[in-house]
């Protein structure tokens, strides 16, 4: 299997911390030598894993571009869950399920941010399809902080019959769109539930859509009609767990 380039100083020590035996490399910048990097080269050295000083050069061509900020590590590629996994989660679970559904959300920036947010705001598990969703890259990885080691991602075969299920074990489904008539706010969102957020622009699926209990809506003042994908899950993720702390 292809291993996969994580980079930047909080992406490299998340998963030196949390699932080291993933590494295969690891590649610092010549000359960097600061208190950042100083903790992140005395975790590898407690992980016994080798550290290769490189060029900024080769460092650009392995992160492809991206910011890695003087370091670069090789890892096995972040396995994603199915519905066996989900399945015996919710069978575990000892509090309401809470869920977040990303329902054509392509783009790895954003699964990355969803995740970090996800992972912030104490989410069980995100559940996207496996068709038409956003990869569980280096890059996804990058943007969320170490979320994508911690946060369960499940791929689904078909997302309208994993709601349906859901809906069978008592998790209510929330759909977001902006047509609705329900603000956010005025929702119940206390119990198990799934929040379902589509992709900016088309939003759900109609079959998705057919498969929500409710649909919800942020209420806009200004003259933008809708809000990055990740920004409005932050934003309803957060107003359930106020409702569900309270």
């Amino acid at each position: 299997m292809r291993p996969e380039y994580i980079f930047g100083i909080h992406a490299a020590t998340t998963t030196l911390e949390r699932d080291s035996k993933r590494v295969k490399g690891m590649w610092a910048l010549k000359g960097r030598a600061d208190g950042r990097m100083q903790k992140l080269l005395d975790l590898a050295k407690a992980k016994q894993i080798q550290v290769e000083w490189v060029s900024r050069k080769e460092l650009d061509e392995m992160a492809e571009e991206g910011v890695h900020q003087g370091v670069v590590v090789a890892c096995e590629p972040i396995q994603t869950k199915n519905e066996q996994f989900l399945d015996a989660m919710l069978e575990k679970l000892e509090e309401p399920a809470f869920l977040l559904v990303l329902d054509g959300v392509t783009d790895p920036h954003n699964l990355g941010a969803c995740l970090r947010t996800a992972d912030a705001a104490g989410v069980h598990a995100v559940i996207a399809p496996k068709d038409k969703s956003a990869p569980l890259n280096a890059v996804a990885s990058k943007v969320a902080c170490g979320a994508a080691e911690v946060v369960p991602y499940v791929l689904v075969t078909n997302l309208a019959r994993t709601l349906k299920d859901l809906q069978q074990k008592g998790v209510w489904i929330t759909g977001t769109a902006g047509e609705a008539d329900t603000l956010i706010y005025n929702a119940d969102l206390k119990g198990p539930m799934a929040l379902v957020m589509g992709a900016e622009g088309q939003g759900m699926r109609r079959l998705t859509r057919e498969n929500c209990d409710f649909l919800v809506k942020i209420d806009m003042a200004g003259e933008v009609s809708s809000l990055n994908v990740s920004v409005a899950t932050g934003v309803c993720l957060f107003e359930a767990v106020r409702q569900r702390k309270a």
